[in-house]
C-alpha cells in the first residue's frame, strides 16, 4: 500500500502523514474516493494523471494527491467521503460509480466534485444537465447501461438459440443497478428472451450465484459494470468459463483478460477527462460551466480464443462490426 492510500472505517479514520499536511499548505491536494481497491484500477489512474498532465499538473511535484479506497465495502463510502472534506482538499474525484459520486455529493455543496461513472448523471440526480451541470459536480460517464438493448442484441446474433439470460447485479449499488436490470429486461422482452437476475454484493456470493444461474439454465450472461465486479472481473471470467457460459461485458478489460464480447465506451478516456476537468478547476474554472461529457463512439471487443473455446461460431456480421478482434 502507498503511503498516502487509505482506508477510512466507520468510527476512525486513518491518520494523515505530517509530510503530507505540511504539503498541503503549498500545493492544491486532490481527494480520489473509490468504491474498490487501486490495484484493481491501476490502468484507470494512469489515465486520469494523463488527463492532469494534460493540464500540467504532476502527482508529487505541484499537486498532491490524497487516496481513500472503500476495497469493495458501498457501505463505508457515506463515512469516507466527509474526511475529504475535513480536510480541506481543493477537489474530490470519485471512481467507479454512482454510490460513489452520490456520497460525496452528500458530504459537501461546495468542494467541486468530478465523477466518472456508468450512467446518466442527470436521472441519478448528480447534476441539473449535461451541458449546464450546475452546482459543484461534473465529469464524465461512459453511459454504459444506456448501451444494453444494443449490447443484448450483440450477445443474442452471437448465441441466437438462447432463450434465458442470466445478469450479475450489485444490490449494494442501487441506483444504477435498477436502472440497468430495468433495461436489460425491456430489451429481452423485445427479443423473446427471460431474465434471471443473480445479485452478488460480496466475494462469498459469487459461487452461489453461477450456481442458481446453471439450475436454472441460463444460456447466456451479462455482466454489469458495477465497480466491484470490474474490480474481481479475473474470477467472473474463470466462472463464466467455467460454466460455459457466453458473456457480455460493458468493458474491453474483461475481454482483454480473456472475457468473451464487450459493448461499450471507452472507460479508459473517461478517467482521462476526469484528470483535464480537476486541472482546468485547479486553475479557476468552475464545475457548473463544465458540461458533463459523453461518449462519442462504441467499442465492440470480441475475444475469438475464447469463443472457439465455448464452441462458439463468430459470425460474419459480428466480425465485420467489431473494433477489435483478439485472436
Amino acid at each position: 500500500m502507498r503511503r498516502r492510500d487509505f482506508i477510512t472505517l466507520l468510527g476512525g479514520a486513518a491518520a494523515w502523514p505530517l509530510a503530507a499536511r505540511a504539503q498541503q499548505a503549498s500545493i492544491p491536494v486532490i481527494g480520489v474516493l473509490g468504491s474498490t481497491s487501486r490495484s484493481t484500477f491501476e490502468f484507470a489512474l494512469a489515465a486520469f494523471t494523463q488527463g492532469l498532465r494534460q493540464q500540467g499538473y504532476v502527482e508529487d511535484r505541484n499537486v498532491s494527491i490524497q487516496y481513500s479506497w472503500a476495497d469493495g465495502h458501498y457501505d463505508l463510502l457515506p463515512s469516507m467521503a466527509p474526511e475529504f472534506v475535513r480536510r480541506h482538499v481543493d477537489v474530490i474525484v470519485t471512481f467507479q460509480g454512482t454510490v460513489t459520486a452520490e456520497s460525496a455529493k452528500a458530504a459537501t455543496s461546495t468542494i467541486p466534485i468530478v465523477f466518472q461513472l456508468g450512467t446518466d448523471p442527470v436521472a441519478a440526480g448528480l447534476v441539473a444537465a449535461f451541458n449546464r451541470p450546475g452546482g459543484n459536480l461534473t465529469g464524465a460517464t461512459d453511459l454504459s447501461i444506456e448501451l444494453v438493448a444494443k449490447g443484448l442484441e450483440l450477445l443474442h446474433d452471437l448465441v441466437p438459440g438462447a432463450t434465458r439470460i442470466g445478469i450479475l447485479i450489485n444490490p449494494a449499488n442501487p441506483t444504477p443497478t435498477n436502472f440497468r436490470l430495468q433495461l436489460t429486461e425491456t430489451a429481452a422482452t423485445r427479443l423473446g428472451i427471460r431474465v434471471y437476475s443473480a445479485p452478488v454484493a460480496s466475494d462469498g456470493d459469487f459461487a452461489s450465484a453461477f450456481e442458481a444461474l446453471t439450475q436454472l439454465g441460463v444460456e447466456a450472461l451479462t455482466v454489469t459494470s458495477d465497480p466491484f465486479h470490474v474490480s474481481r472481473r479475473e474470477r467472473i471470467i474463470a466462472l463464466a468459463a467455467r460454466n460455459r457460459l457466453p458473456t457480455l461485458y460493458s468493458q474491453s478489460e474483461y475481454v482483454k483478460a480473456g472475457g468473451l464480447m464487450s459493448y461499450g465506451g471507452s472507460s479508459t478516456g473517461t478517467f482521462v477527462i476526469v484528470g483535464d476537468y480537476v486541472g482546468r478547476i485547479l486553475k479557476g474554472e468552475k464545475p457548473a460551466d463544465l458540461p458533463v461529457v459523453q461518449p462519442t463512439r462504441f467499442e465492440l471487443v470480441i475475444n475469438l480464443k475464447t469463443a472457439q473455446a465455448l464452441g462458439l461460431t463468430v459470425s460474419d456480421k459480428l466480425l465485420a462490426l467489431a473494433d477489435e478482434v483478439i485472436e
